[in-house]
C-alpha cells in the first residue's frame, strides 16, 4: 500500500491493538507517534507496546533516548520522516501510531521547524509571567493562559528565531498520502476506560516505576511531562496521600483525553471510529473495510 496510515485519538480507545491488527493486514511496520514513548524506562504511565504485544511486527522510534536527553518535535520530524522513507523502501505500508498530535503533524506535513538549540521549561516563571512575555514580544499572541506547554513552546519560538509566533508559517499541505485514522468512544465510557486503566497500571508496577526514577532526583522534561510519575512524586514527598495522587492521575488523564479531541477534531481530517470493547475484531473488521476502499 503507497499511503501511511496514521491511528490516533486519546488515550484508552486501543490504538496498540488496533496498530497491530492493521499492521498484519496490511504488511506494515509501525512509527511511534507519542512523545513520551521515545524515553527508555517510561513504560508503565505510558502505556508504551510490549514485546508480547508487538507480535514481532517492527516498531520504530520506541526507547530512543535517556530520560536526560532532550528530544524536540524537530527531532521527531526528522527522525520520523526517515523511518517513512525506510519504510516505503522496504515495500511496506509505514503505520504511525499515538496521541500527540503535534508529532504527528509535524511529520506528515510541510511543517518547517527551526533546531529547538536554546530550549527553556521557564520553570521559575507562572503561566500568567510567561504570558505577559509573550504578549510584549507579539501582542497579536492566541494561546490560553492556562495552556503552559504551548505558552512555553511559543516563548521558545520567539526567543530562538526573533519572530512573532503569531505570523509562524503554517501549512496543511500534506507531503504524503495519507489516511488518518480515530479511535473514539462516549465521553462516559472513555472516562471509566481512563480510570479503569490507571488502576491496572497502579497494579501493574506504576508505583515501583515513578519510586525508581524519584529516587535518581532527575526531574527531567521527560519525566515531568507524562501524567503519573509528578502526582506520585508528590506522595512520596508526604505532600499528599497515596489515594489522592492516583484520583489526581486519573483526572489529569481525563483531561487531557478531552485536550485530545479538541485538537484533533480542529487540526486534521480524521476518519472516526467507535471502539466496540466488548468485541474488539468488530473495530478491527471495520478499520480494515474502510481502508480497503480507499487503496
Amino acid at each position: 500500500m503507497n499511503k501511511v496510515i496514521v491511528i490516533t485519538g486519546p488515550t484508552a480507545t486501543g490504538k496498540t491493538k488496533l496498530s497491530i491488527e492493521i499492521a498484519k493486514h496490511f504488511n506494515g511496520e509501525i512509527i511511534n507517534a507519542d512523545s513520551t514513548q521515545v524515553y527508555r524506562n517510561l513504560d508503565v504511565a505510558t502505556a508504551k507496546v510490549t514485546e508480547e504485544e508487538k507480535e514481532n511486527i517492527p516498531h520504530y522510534l520506541f526507547d530512543i533516548k535517556d530520560i536526560t536527553d532532550d528530544y524536540t518535535v524537530f527531532d521527531y520530524q526528522k527522525d520520523g520522516r526517515n523511518k517513512i522513507k525506510e519504510i516505503f523502501g522496504k515495500n511496506k505500508t509505514p503505520i504511525v501510531v499515538g496521541g500527540t498530535g503535534l508529532y504527528i503533524k509535524a511529520l506528515l506535513y510541510d511543517y518547517k521547524f527551526n533546531e529547538e538549540k536554546n530550549n527553556n521549561d521557564f520553570d521559575n516563571l507562572t503561566n500568567e509571567e510567561i504570558y505577559n512575555k509573550l504578549k510584549e514580544l507579539d501582542n497579536n499572541i492566541e494561546i490560553h493562559v492556562n495552556n503552559r506547554k504551548r505558552l512555553v513552546r511559543a516563548l521558545n519560538y520567539v526567543l530562538n528565531t526573533n519572530k512573532k509566533y503569531s505570523e509562524k508559517e503554517k501549512t496543511d499541505t500534506l507531503l504524503y498520502p495519507t489516511l488518518f485514522i480515530g479511535l473514539t468512544t462516549s465521553r462516559h465510557n472513555l472516562y471509566d476506560r481512563i480510570n479503569k486503566r490507571v488502576e491496572a497500571m497502579i497494579n501493574n508496577g506504576l508505583i515501583d516505576e515513578a519510586k525508581k526514577i524519584y529516587d535518581t532526583n532527575i526531574r527531567s522534561k521527560a519525566v515531568m511531562t507524562p501524567i503519573g510519575y509528578k502526582e506520585l512524586f508528590m506522595y512520596f514527598d508526604n505532600e499528599i496521600s497515596l489515594e489522592n495522587a492516583i484520583d489526581l492521575i486519573k483526572q489529569r488523564s481525563r483531561k487531557y483525553a478531552k485536550r485530545q479531541y479538541t485538537w484533533f477534531n480542529n487540526q486534521m481530517n480524521i476518519k472516526w471510529f467507535n471502539t466496540d470493547y466488548d468485541n474488539f475484531s468488530n473495530t478491527i473488521k471495520e478499520v480494515v473495510d474502510y481502508i480497503e476502499c480507499q487503496k
